[in-house]
């Protein structure tokens, strides 16, 4: 038997017995690779894409991890270049490679060495590590306040017309709550009832309890503020509309009491958005709202660290990639310098 149940060996085989399959070796490394994104608290949504880019990655590669060399990786990467995959999708699919061969020399090298005679040398070098490298869709600015107003004006006006009144409510004040407490959707979805707490604060704060993990960590709590009128909107939603749901205890519930699924939440969004008659540049995802909020806040003076906090982000870095000023963000910023300069030299 290797090592933590990775797979089962003809007991009467011998050592030429144990080592004469090595996929399934690699097989049992890969299920025990994947056992460690639950025990460090991975989201549900990011275990399934991980499950299904790594298989993806060893694809390319006509030999266990362990027998991988740079050139081998430079092939892998030609590839993906010559099938028209961005940078960021090449990257994924290094990150990957790096990841589960960093787990395979650390937990089994020295069974690697007796079974197979191998030592586990490292296929990443400075040659094929990428730089990081945007791709053009992070570009992509978030909607502007004043397209946001519009949206949401027209999802309140539809509340009169809609068959399911209910669902269109609790879709309106899900995405208000989106844009400004900047939740990401998987937070959203986990909020509770007990989760509101209009006493907390000048206008009351969210219990963001099960907070994105990173990395190692588990589930991240935090306390998101109601800003820019939220907590009227949810006290509204909570005495008027979510009675109109079963009495369970997720905050944005379906038909039957379950919490919504995000892919619910996405399609229920984009055919809202289709109601609007916008072009194509103008519709957006629930995740947009989060961005919006973070660059909006920061457009009107708020600093990157207020908005680090807001986020709940670990690193500075991560909401500097979220915030997309406008487009005449400076000029902006410099015409308001230059009028407090005057107004100073005026007093």
């Amino acid at each position: 038997m290797v090592e933590g149940g990775l797979a089962d060996w003809d007991p009467d085989a011998g050592d030429a017995g144990r080592a004469r399959d090595v996929w399934v070796f690699q097989a049992g490394c890969v299920r025990a690779f994947a056992a460690t994104w639950v025990v460090r608290g991975f989201a549900p949504t990011t275990i399934g894409a991980y499950t299904s880019l790594l298989p993806r990655v060893l694809a390319h590669f006509d030999r266990p991890v362990w027998q991988i060399e740079p050139a081998h990786v430079d092939a892998m990467l030609h590839t993906l270049l010559l099938a028209g995959r961005t940078a960021g999708t090449r990257r994924r699919y290094l990150d990957m490679l790096r990841a589960f061969h960093t787990f395979v020399r650390l937990r089994y090298a020295s069974e690697i060495r007796a079974l197979y005679g191998a030592a586990v040398g490292d296929p990443l070098d400075r040659f094929n590590r990428l730089p990081h490298v945007r791709d053009e869709p992070a570009h992509r600015l978030p909607p502007t306040a004043e397209r946001l107003t519009a949206f949401f004006a027209h999802a309140r006006a539809r509340l009169a017309t809609v068959s399911d009144y209910p669902a269109a409510a609790r879709d309106y004040t899900l995405w208000r709550t989106l844009y400004h407490s900047a939740p990401r959707l998987s937070e959203a979805l986990h909020l509770e009832l007990c989760d509101v707490h209009p006493e907390l604060g000048p206008s009351g704060k969210l219990h963001v309890r099960f907070g994105k993990a990173a990395n190692t960590s588990g589930p991240r709590p935090r306390w998101a503020p109601m800003l820019d009128g939220l907590d009227r909107i949810l006290a509204w939603y909570q005495s008027d509309i979510r009675p109109l749901f079963p009495d369970t205890a997720a905050l944005f519930c379906d038909a039957h009491g379950e919490a919504l699924k995000p892919e619910t939440v996405r399609d229920r969004l984009a055919r809202l958005l289709d109601t609007e008659g916008r072009i194509e540049g103008d519709q957006f995802t629930p995740h947009d709202l989060r961005r919006a909020c973070a660059t909006h806040h920061y457009e009107q003076g708020m600093d990157l660290i207020t908005v680090q906090q807001l986020l709940g982000h670990e690193h500075i870095a991560s909401t500097m990639a979220y915030v997309r000023p406008c487009l005449t963000f400076v000029e902006d910023a410099w015409r308001r310098a230059t009028s407090r300069a005057l107004t100073g030299l005026a007093g």
